[in-house]
């Protein structure tokens, strides 16, 4: 192929000697080098002369090709590339493991487009990935399958000065991709998807296989057979299934999948799944809604007011003796603590506990529970959850975090009875009996 017409991005960004944020590992094969993306603090962009001679290349193409090779972690969301100036993004490739859907971000008469095409990407499994773009026309392969046909508007391809290319980031901060790119490569010329997989330049006549393409050189015979063989296939249907999991589901089977509270469909071979809408509750004047361990969806548990303080069940507080929430009812605890490897001055008290722990604890070790994209901190006396880089909090909940981009794009799914609230505590200081 015509070097002029391709820019192999991962030979331009020189990976080979960038040590912070990638690392070198084995790919899908051993053609091409392969890097796993995971450090949340890295820059990979290319130097001025690399964006300049991308510039060159996009300049006035109408027909161009980005294909790669991928293995991302399950369940999350990144960016695989973007050529961007400043905060606009000319070509954008995102893979939302939140919402198992590709997006295509780009720009149509100064204005940003998107593209959202549902597929599972982030399930841990390596795919080959293609998306082409003619005028107006958008393709996308994935495992050389075309799973994907559109009319876009047109993208605008005329890049400008000081547009730059980043490789499994939207920017220093944002979008980071978690997992394993290879062979990426950007394709300008017709149909550049045939360079990733060739088998699809041949001609094919209906969805099933046994029919090869006649030309006019075929004898009328053939010419016949063919036509009788094409009537058969009208009444043939093909059906396309989705494994997940190591679970197979056929077309239009549903199921939940508890891990992340969502309702999952297969939908001519790709999954699609959505949040789970929790009924509203209406808990009476004695109970709180809570998050229960195991349940997606928040349910009403007896409060107990000490002092002036409002505590959900489980929750423990010490005056001259440990006392717990239950059904409630403060309960007095007559557990001992368990003895401490500690001197007493390294002795702190953990939020709402009874028993003194040594500093230096790991709370996250025992909990909050935190979602898939937020991660556990430690602090003095307790453990909470924030949110990665790229994700904000839902409802003012750091356990439960949304793409930012994603916000702009979110349905009007009923988070308020999905996602805990934080409940806030104070324990009063004191000592066991």
């Amino acid at each position: 192929m015509d070097p002029d017409l391709q820019m192999d991005i991962i030979t331009e960004l020189d990976l080979v000697n960038t040590t912070l944020g990638v690392t070198q590992v084995s790919g899908l094969h051993n053609a091409s080098k392969a890097f796993l993306f995971q450090d949340t603090h890295r820059e990979i962009h290319a130097a001025p002369h690399v964006s300049e001679k991308l510039i060159q290349l996009f300049r006035n193409k109408s027909d161009f090709t980005f294909v790669a090779t991928v293995q991302q972690k399950p369940s999350t969301s990144g960016v695989i590339l973007s050529i961007r100036e400043l905060e606009h993004s000319y070509f954008e490739l995102e893979s939302s493991g939140l919402r198992d859907e590709i997006r295509y971000h780009y720009i149509h008469n100064g204005k940003p487009r998107t593209e959202a095409l549902p597929y599972r990407m982030a399930d841990g499994q390596w795919h080959k990935l293609a998306l082409s773009v003619s005028a107006s026309h958008l393709l996308l392969h994935v495992d050389c399958n075309r799973i994907y046909e559109r009319v876009i508007d047109p993208p605008e391809t005329n890049l400008p000065p000081g547009s730059n290319l980043w490789l499994g980031q939207r920017n220093q901060k944002h979008g980071l991709f978690k997992g394993i790119i290879q062979d990426g490569k950007i394709i300008f010329m017709p149909n550049g998807y045939i360079t990733q997989c060739p088998n699809l330049n041949r001609t094919l006549l209906g969805p099933c296989n046994g029919i090869t393409a006649v030309t006019p050189s075929r004898s009328r015979s053939q010419l016949n057979y063919a036509e009788t063989r094409l009537s058969q296939l009208e009444n043939c249907h093909c059906e396309k299934t989705c494994q997940v999991s190591g679970l197979l589901y056929r077309d239009q089977d549903s199921w939940v999948d508890g891990d992340h509270c969502r309702n999952c469909t297969c939908k001519s071979g790709t999954v699609e799944c959505r949040r789970m809408s929790c009924p509203p509750l209406n808990c009476s004047p004695d109970s709180l809604p809570v998050h229960i361990a195991g349940q997606c969806c928040k349910v009403c548990r007896p409060k107990c007011i000490y002092g002036g303080k409002v505590l959900a069940e489980g929750q423990r507080i010490l005056t001259k003796s440990c006392r717990d929430g239950r059904g409630g009812v403060l309960v007095k605890i007559t557990e001992a603590c368990p003895p401490l490897n500690c001197s007493e001055k390294d002795h702190i008290l953990p939020e709402s506990q009874c028993c003194s722990v040594c500093r230096g604890h790991n709370f996250c070790a025992e909990g909050p529970k935190c979602g898939e994209n937020s991660e556990c901190k430690n602090w003095n006396t307790k453990a909470t959850c924030e949110c990665k880089n790229g994700y904000i909090s839902v409802q003012g909940d750091p356990a439960y975090c949304e793409e930012e981009q994603g916000l702009a794009l979110t349905l009007a799914y009923v988070y308020s009875t999905l996602i805990p609230e934080p409940i806030h505590s104070q324990v009063l200081t004191g000592s066991l009996p």
